[in-house]
């Protein structure tokens, strides 16, 4: 018996998968795939994951096949001019693909996809000019994505953001002349945020908050005229701190 006749045995007898498969028997004699662990017709992601690493000039032969996740394995091997049209491909895990490989310039399509996880990777990978697109996005994570990567001159258009981690993180990011924006904002620790990067006018007004961690976030920014009042503050850390940074600055 030949050696090519006991490959293609094997791989009939031990799985069925070789029959009728359109590389069987050149392939699976020479190596380039391997039943129960490299195999384009299995229905295990990492057979075929593994399959279209080793012959990825095949990938673009399956975008559109009926099997989502063997068109999706495809996708990640294929070349970029042959995926441009799965940006509306009926399977989200194909169309999360698309969103991660394509160049930059060619996203702008999928702004709206259906798909949270589409969008993130969208929200991730988009122009910063082009991020103006996602701000009312309805998943707050897409627009902290968003407030993570706007230039600062658009972060205003974020600070009344019904989300609080949205707006915690455009108060990470504002200017510090900007702050004054989320100063009142209903979130203490957004606030306290704001306190912590503030300039001095908005420190010492930020003494006064109601929320202790947000008066101890303003002592470090805040004029030392204004910390005198906070060496009686109820809270012991805000006291200590005002205590420790009036003490500092008559022994310097």
């Amino acid at each position: 018996m030949t050696s090519e006749k006991t490959a293609a045995d094997a791989g009939i007898g031990k799985l069925g998968l070789c029959s009728g498969c359109g590389h069987f028997p050149d392939y699976l004699n020479s190596r380039k795939c391997t039943p129960g662990d490299a195999c384009i017709r299995a229905h295990s992601g990492r057979q075929i994951d593994r399959f279209l690493r080793i012959n990825p000039e095949l990938a673009a032969n399956y975008l559109n096949d009926i099997f989502w996740e063997r068109r999706a394995i495809a996708t990640r091997y294929a070349a970029i001019d042959a995926i441009l049209g799965l940006k509306s491909d009926p399977d989200e895990v194909v169309r999360r693909v698309v969103a991660m490989r394509l160049p930059v310039d060619s996203l702008i399509d999928m702004v709206g996809d259906p798909d949270r996880e589409v969008r993130l990777s969208v929200a991730a990978r988009l122009p910063e000019v082009l991020l103006i697109r996602l701000i009312h996005d309805p998943d707050y994570l897409i627009r902290a994505t968003v407030a993570r990567r706007l230039p600062h001159g658009q972060l205003a258009k974020l600070a009344k953001d019904p989300e609080r981690e949205v707006r915690k993180v455009v108060a990470a990011r504002l200017p510090a002349f900007a702050l004054h924006l989320l100063a009142d904002d209903a979130e203490p620790e957004v606030r306290a945020i704001v306190a912590e990067r503030a300039l001095p006018g908005l420190a010492a007004a930020l003494l006064q908050d109601p929320e202790w961690w947000v008066r101890l976030a303003a002592v470090g920014s805040a004029p030392l005229e204004f910390l005198r009042p906070l060496t009686a503050d109820p809270e012991i850390e805000v006291r200590e701190a005002a205590q420790a940074r009036l003490a500092e600055s008559e022994n310097a």
